[in-house]
């Protein structure tokens, strides 16, 4: 766990993609296109106002074998990480193999390369399935939902479910603390407010990781971090204050998934 990447900003994200597929073109030719559908915190980047940045692209990547090689040159040219383009979330409980499904065109560079993002109920529901407390997962969802509100074309409920349901099926499970999120997001009128308290959460937890992982390196583990965060306020004696409403919030809550 590093942070000493450079950010992705949404200038910088469209810069990197336009260099990207000037490089393909050249190591590809045209005879075949290639296609990305941005997911993740890049999907927020291009699609919303409410988010400044992210650290690596998250995409569903549909090219020749001359697109790894491009990725690795933009990389070197920028000084960007190794994977700064990635596919990894593939392996994570958000990846669905009909994203493809449910995405829209968002633009096309060097007449090579189409780039579409995740339409915003199924980046919610890929936000949901993920649930970090540590990363923007939690805020992402209030960000978007409040973008939507302002522009007059709601998210309901319903296209939440049913957007859930298209990528995981009937069967799908989210887990306590972001559905205990969206409850109160689709209650509350002071968007705003929210937001603020669950990013602040997002940004104490992520410095606390940075740390626990220069401390003891290697322990961080995808299944272990929730558990740590939650030992690390009972340490601490104290609750933090995101986790502390949604304690409140899931007593209350008189819905159900």
């Amino acid at each position: 766990m590093s942070s000493d990447k450079p950010p992705i900003t949404k200038d910088n994200l469209l810069t990197y993609i336009k260099e990207l597929a000037k490089d393909f073109r050249k190591l590809n030719g045209t005879a075949t296109t290639a296609e990305i559908i941005l997911i993740g915190g890049a999907a927020v980047l291009a699609s919303y106002g409410f988010r400044e940045m992210t650290y690596d692209i998250d995409a569903v990547i549909v090219a020749s074998s001359a697109m790894k090689q491009a990725i690795n040159r933009v990389g070197d040219k920028y000084d960007l990480p190794n994977g700064w383009l990635n596919a990894d979330f593939k392996q994570t409980a958000s990846y669905s193999s009909k994203l493809s499904e449910v995405s829209r065109y968002y633009k096309t560079f060097s007449n090579i390369l189409t780039v579409r993002v995740v339409a915003a109920e199924y980046l919610l529901a890929m936000k949901l399935m993920s649930g970090r407390l540590y990363k923007y997962d939690m805020s992402d969802i209030i960000g978007i939902l409040w973008e939507h509100q302002k522009s007059g074309e709601p998210i309901t409920r319903d296209m939440i479910d049913g957007a859930v349901t298209k990528l995981y099926g009937e069967n799908a499970v989210i887990s306590e603390n972001p559905l205990a999120l969206l409850n109160a997001v689709m209650r509350t009128d002071d968007y705003e407010s929210l937001y603020g308290q669950v990013r602040k959460s997002e940004s104490e937890s992520k410095e606390f990781l940075l740390k626990f992982d220069e401390q003891y390196p290697d322990a961080l583990k995808s299944d272990n971090i929730n558990d740590i965060l939650s030992r690390r306020k009972q340490k601490d004696g104290e609750r933090n204050d995101f986790l502390a409403t949604l304690d409140g919030l899931k007593k209350a809550a008189d819905d159900e998934w």
